[in-house]
């Protein structure tokens, strides 16, 4: 059963590249931990793309980030070292925790020009574990589990669903996976999950006797469901159980707000460690004002 449809919105990255915001939305700030989900293209880059598109280096905390591409390059570098290109149906998985800074460059497209289709989505990671390490991890092959059944291709990107586990660390109970469904074929959504959604990136479905087109999610309520293709679909579904209330001020997430407050202080005076291999420029604090900077004890 769909409990609510959530339309993506589209949003500018500066020049003409735009995305299509679904995380966070304002009757459904997460589906499980997932708090963000942004639908990349999908947009044709020419060669020779102005450097603007780019997205420059930026910060992160309390959350781990999962780029998934279904088409195009995107090459990742940050500050604890990692430079890795992501090709399609491979996954770059960054977790945050206690801080990060990294870029994402479209030197492909530059250089060749390129198809760009993917998806991001930030995970929040649990109480306990929000000021863990920084690290980052590349997932390809063997490490996202694929299956074949009744016209339905499937590659688990992240966390435990189908009876497979793909091989990203994750920091609490949760599923992730692309479903690449021919027209007429049915899928199950895995269940044993607090929350659950499905996002249609291309084609149309039918769930709950209802069309569904691309660019809308739905979330769904913990009864058994099943999503049927009305023409060839891409489908990306998604879930897990809740970590408890999250606060998002730009690139960051915290169970604090004070943390936030603290997070944007040290952006904004130069406390946190730019990528080494793209140090020269980077991504300036939003117009809108932070929250308040917490005060020291006396």
């Amino acid at each position: 059963m769909i409990d609510m449809i959530i339309e993506q919105r589209r949003r500018s990255l500066g020049g003409s590249f735009e995305v299509g915001r679904v995380l966070p939305f304002a009757k459904q700030r997460m589906v499980g931990p997932f708090i963000f989900f942004d639908h990349i293209g999908p947009v044709d880059l020419a060669p020779g793309l102005d450097r603007s598109a780019d997205v420059r280096a930026h910060p992160h905390i309390g959350l781990s980030t999962v780029t998934y591409l279904f088409s195009g390059r995107i090459m990742h570098r940050d500050s604890v070292g990692v430079e890795q290109e992501i090709h399609p149906h491979e996954v770059n998985w960054m977790t945050a925790g206690s801080g990060i800074t990294h870029s994402e460059r479209f030197e492909h497209a530059r250089a060749h020009g390129d198809h760009l289709h993917g998806i991001q989505a930030w995970v929040a990671l649990p109480n306990g574990m929000e000021e863990i390490a920084p690290s980052f991890s590349h997932h390809s092959g063997a490490d996202l589990p694929q299956w074949k059944d009744g016209g339905v291709t499937g590659q688990l990107i992240a966390g435990s669903a189908y009876g497979l586990s793909a091989a990203a660390k994750t920091c609490s109970p949760l599923f992730y996976a692309h479903l690449d469904m021919q027209p007429g074929s049915t899928a199950e959504i895995p269940g044993g999950y607090k929350e659950r959604a499905l996002y249609i990136a291309t084609g149309a479905v039918e769930m709950d006797g209802m069309r569904h087109e691309s660019g809308r999610m739905l979330v769904l309520g913990t009864a058994a469901s099943r999503v049927k293709a009305l023409e060839h679909a891409t489908v990306m579904v998604l879930g897990g159980d809740p970590v408890g209330e999250r606060h998002l001020y730009w690139n960051f997430v915290s169970s604090s707000k004070d943390r936030l407050a603290q997070a944007a202080a040290d952006w904004q005076a130069g406390r946190m460690k730019l990528p080494d291999a793209d140090d020269k420029e980077f991504t300036p604090l939003p117009d809108s004002p932070p929250p308040p900077v917490p005060q020291a004890m006396s």
